[in-house]
């Protein structure tokens, strides 16, 4: 049963800090590139960051580039999204996905999607 599952979401002020964690099993994590995708109320889910299988390639939309950083441990099958400068319309529910294609920005080429953790950042 293949499971993704994310945490570290919350409440923090513009200019704030806050750490998004994917915990994956039940699949050969090494070779899923994963993906962090957001939501925003009324609005389709969007792509946000990306890291290939070694962790040696990764992508991000201009928006938060420079501001946020993707990383994965492919030894506890986590991706980690660190997002710092955070600005109010970084507000939505944040999604780990993953595929076996490569970096997609669409959000229906992932394979696999988490729940789910709800990021609100205050002005």
């Amino acid at each position: 049963q293949v499971q993704l599952v994310e945490s570290g979401g919350g409440l923090v002020q513009a200019g704030g800090s806050l750490r998004l964690s994917c915990a994956v099993s039940g699949l050969p994590f090494r070779t899923y590139v994963m993906h962090w995708f957001r939501q925003a109320p009324g609005k389709e889910r969007e792509f946000v960051s990306a890291i290939r299988g070694s962790g040696s390639t990764t992508y991000y939309t201009p928006s938060v580039k420079g501001r946020f950083t993707i990383s994965r441990d492919n030894t506890k099958n986590t991706a980690d999204l660190q997002m710092d400068s955070l600005k109010p319309e970084d507000t939505a529910v944040y999604y780990c996905g993953c595929n076996t294609k490569g970096i997609m920005t669409d959000p229906r080429s992932q394979d696999y999607w988490g729940q789910g953790t709800q990021v609100t950042v205050s002005s």
